[in-house]
């Protein structure tokens, strides 16, 4: 049974999760306040954490980081606000998903059970580490570095650059990297992936895109090499 934490400060929307997740095959526990939260995922890690952003105590995009920091347990955000910063900045905290209050019941159970199938062991053939040129890919730490030197990567950009890593040399539709890196509710937020690989390319030295490429209206590739 999947256990599932949900940081919010309105009693009657957790009441609402916990009648209708429990009823879904879901165990729930809750925390009212942003230092509770942080407790309860540490004394009893849940498997996905459901974050509101409007805490009475703590920014969630501060609990969110600090979760980051020693976890990498999904977290879905919920939010009020449906801004396009407010959504990039929960991203570049390490969130994995990103959902606008109000929600649907079956929504949230959808985004749920994505996430904890995407954070399941994996026992596929996918390397540990990704050598494309002198970019090096450490996919078990996290880590990347170009040409020896330290890359300093937000948890999305990381993502964004490993995934077109796995496929280095074709082509990654815009849909293919959404639904892939940001999940299957962002299908069609290709503005994204526009100020995402900006951000990469300064990162990666490569202002004219000729390692990390785009193919108009199509998306976007990694060259063979750096």
């Amino acid at each position: 049974m999947p256990h599932i934490l949900i940081i919010d400060d309105d009693p009657d929307l957790l009441n609402v999760c916990r009648v209708g997740l429990e009823a879904l095959g879901h165990e729930l526990r809750t925390a009212e306040t942003g230092d509770e939260g942080l407790v309860e995922a540490a004394v009893y890690p849940p498997d996905v954490i459901v974050l509101d952003l409007g805490l009475p105590d703590l920014d969630g995009l501060e609990v969110c980081k600090r979760i980051r920091s020693w976890s990498s347990v999904p977290i879905i955000v919920l939010s009020a606000d449906g801004s396009e910063d407010r959504k990039v900045s929960a991203l570049d905290e390490g969130a994995d998903d990103y959902m606008t209050k109000p929600f649907g019941m079956r929504e949230l159970n959808a985004r749920l059970n994505v996430a904890i199938r995407h954070h399941s062991p994996d026992n596929g053939d996918h390397p540990q580490e990704i050598e494309v040129g002198s970019l090096h890919l450490d996919l078990i730490h996290r880590e990347a570095t170009l040409s020896e030197e330290r890359l300093d990567l937000t948890p999305k950009e990381f993502d964004f650059l490993a995934y077109l890593a796995l496929n280095v040399g074709k082509v990654c539709t815009r849909r293919m990297i959404l639904e892939n890196v940001w999940g299957p509710g962002y299908g069609s937020e290709f503005h994204y992936l526009k100020v995402y690989a900006y951000r990469l390319r300064r990162k990666l030295n490569d202002e004219k895109g000729l390692f990390l490429q785009s193919d108009p209206s199509v998306g976007y590739r990694l060259a063979q090499a750096q």
